[in-house]
């Protein structure tokens, strides 16, 4: 089989990533489709993230089930500060009833991203699997116009001696070139829902890349909103925060139970530590994620907050 090149994207069907990942198509029924995106605008409060100071290039918001004692989800990941985590709105509640009888398990927590033009992208990435429920999925519901979901396979790949890159390419469409990083990419038009397995996150980075082509010479799928893409990730997440955001506890948190709940850190040396274990888990296709997280991390911000 002929490998995937730059130019070339996955067709309907064809297997993704490491085989425990697909894409499904017109996905919530036609009267949610149609309103989900102009409500999501409305409806969601958006707010611009921070990381190493600077904006990150899209708007974003955090939105979540809290339990009966206000505690909330959280999903940490490299950034200056966490953005609130809001109940779900009544549109993203609707699309998140849709994931759950998708795969009939629980998902508590999304985050949503607003991608306001082709200027607007993410970083090639792994999600940061800390708090994410082993097991798990990933789930990502894209509204508006479509853009491209480019997977490649890390670079550690290449280097080990084990690695059949030949025979993933035969089984998962990606390059046969030798010593080439496996590639995809995987168009997400509205109304699509990509599942991702955590075999594919851990041996795949995935990103959203810029598209500055001008509008009027995209396809009638990419000129959908005029270009703007609404993304929501839902995830099964196993950390919380107490209402008060000042005690962290559960899977990704040194104290496991509500009970054991410790002080969240803010900055420091365990929040450097916490850092490293993302960059590895970015680069590692073998991460270790007992000896990376196992024992917990009750960071929540990566900055000291100024008094």
């Amino acid at each position: 089989m002929v490998g995937l090149t730059e130019r070339d994207f996955l067709a309907p069907g064809e297997v993704v990533g490491e085989g425990d990942s697909y894409v499904g198509y017109d996905f919530l029924p036609p009267e949610l489709a149609e309103a989900a995106f102009d409500n999501l605008k409305k409806e969601v409060k958006w707010i611009t993230m921070m990381h190493r100071g600077g904006e990150v290039p899209r708007l974003v918001a955090v939105e979540g089930r809290v339990l009966e004692d206000g505690s909330f989800p959280i999903y940490r990941h490299p950034a200056d500060e966490s953005p609130p985590c809001l109940p779900f709105s009544p549109t993203v509640e609707r699309i998140r009833q849709h994931v759950e009888d998708l795969l009939q398990k629980p998902v508590n927590h999304v985050l949503i991203q607003h991608y306001r033009s082709g200027c607007d992208y993410i970083s090639e990435h792994s999600d940061k699997t800390i708090d994410v429920v082993r097991g798990s999925q990933i789930v990502n519901v894209s509204l508006g116009a479509q853009r491209f979901m480019t997977l490649r396979t890390k670079k550690d790949a290449l280097a080990n001696p084990k690695a059949d890159l030949d025979a993933a390419a035969t089984e998962s469409s990606v390059s046969d070139r030798p010593n080439k990083r496996g590639v995809q990419r995987v168009p997400l038009p509205h109304n699509s829902i990509l599942v991702m397995g955590l075999q594919t996150n851990a041996k795949w980075l995935h990103s959203i890349r810029t598209d500055k082509r001008p509008l009027k010479i995209k396809s009638p799928a990419e000129q959908l909103q005029n270009g703007e893409r609404i993304s929501l990730t839902f995830r099964t997440i196993g950390t919380f925060l107490t209402k008060d955001e000042e005690r962290i506890f559960g899977q990704g948190a040194r104290g496991k139970t509500r009970e054991d709940a410790r002080p969240v850190v803010r900055g420091g040396p365990e929040a450097e530590k916490l850092i490293v274990a993302f960059g590895a888990e970015n680069h590692q296709s073998d991460f270790d994620w007992d000896a990376n997280y196992g024992e917990g991390s009750d960071v929540l911000h990566f900055t000291t907050r100024a008094s």
